[in-house]
């Protein structure tokens, strides 16, 4: 299981190791780097995904109902839409309440271990606007090297 400990200056988080020496040979990797108790399996969030930390987001003012995040997540289908709703709230980050009413109205809003996300989510979005320009450069020089459009 890979050691992650905060970094020296308190901000995000650094390798529990020595600093990176391209001179000296790397460690190999193991088979039970994530193993199946590693945290890193049972994370809610994770990197690639990009909707349930958009979800999250959409609900930092309070309750909404389904349509209303369909409005700024306008790129996501309803079933994709559903599938996010449901395992955030199987993780224990929101809360779905259908109320008794004609017509049906249902809302999801952040329970309390959905709303300690808040924090790290901002701390990306912080980090992708410093780094976007380089981001966008570097993936820009990758797309002219490698000849391909620019996305």
């Amino acid at each position: 299981m890979l050691d992650i400990a905060p970094a020296a200056d308190g901000r995000g988080f650094a390798p529990d190791a020595a600093p990176f020496d391209a001179a000296a040979p790397l460690p190999p990797l193991t088979a039970d780097m994530f193993a199946p108790g590693c945290p890193a399996r049972g994370m809610p969030i994770r990197i690639g995904e990009k909707w349930a930390g958009l979800v999250v987001v959409c609900l930092a003012d309070g309750p909404r109902r389904f349509s209303e995040l369909k409005v700024p997540l306008r790129g996501v289908t309803p079933k994709v839409l559903t599938d996010t709703l449901r395992a955030l709230e199987r993780d224990g980050m929101i809360t779905r309440t259908a109320y008794e009413e004609t017509p049906p109205r249902v809302e999801y809003a952040l329970t309390g271990l959905g709303r300690s996300l808040l924090g790290p989510i901002a701390a990306c979005r912080e980090w992708a606007m410093t780094h976007l320009p380089e981001l966008m450069a570097a993936r820009d020089a990758y797309d002219d090297a490698n000849g391909r459009a620019a996305s």
